[in-house]
């Protein structure tokens, strides 16, 4: 039976981990499909410009990385006390990368909050991202579902 990531990731008992994601179907990540005689070997540079940017984003460090025709190996090394180090407007630079920031947190990086309340609406969501961007499940999530985009285009 399958359990989920967050029972079988824990830093602080090793920081290394190989993960591994393949194409369902017999379809074809990267490489030359023999049965329908399409070539699909520029997708291999799509995984590789996002893992350069996600490398940027993520606390988590690319160790290795192998590029299959059907799925992808990846070991990453987990620094949970990096994400904690940053500050929160490092945080929310990092995060814009990938995602849209919302207004009040724009507002609170600009000092433009006027309550306590929606100061600590937008910390909250800083929080969340900082927790976010040691986490193996949100990296693997922005790696799978941009390169499922791009070949579903």
């Amino acid at each position: 039976m399958t359990r989920p990531r967050s029972e079988l990731v824990s830093p602080a008992d090793t920081p290394y981990y190989h993960c591994v994601c393949r194409c369902v179907r017999r379809a074809f990540l990267c490489g030359e499909d023999r049965f329908t005689n399409t070539d699909y070997s520029h997708r291999k540079q799509w995984v590789l410009e996002r893992l350069a940017l996600l490398d940027e984003v993520f606390t988590i460090e690319l160790c290795a990385y192998a590029v299959m025709s059907n799925h992808y190996h990846l070991v990453v090394h987990l620094n949970p006390k990096r994400a904690e180090s940053l500050s929160d407007t490092e945080v929310a630079e990092r995060w814009a990368k990938l995602f849209t920031w919302p207004v009040m947190v724009g507002r609170y990086l600009a000092g433009k909050l006027t309550t306590d309340a929606e100061k600590q609406v937008a910390i909250d969501i800083i929080q969340k991202w900082r927790e976010r961007l040691s986490d193996i499940s949100w990296y693997m999530r922005c790696l799978n579902e941009h390169i499922a985009r791009k070949a579903n285009e």
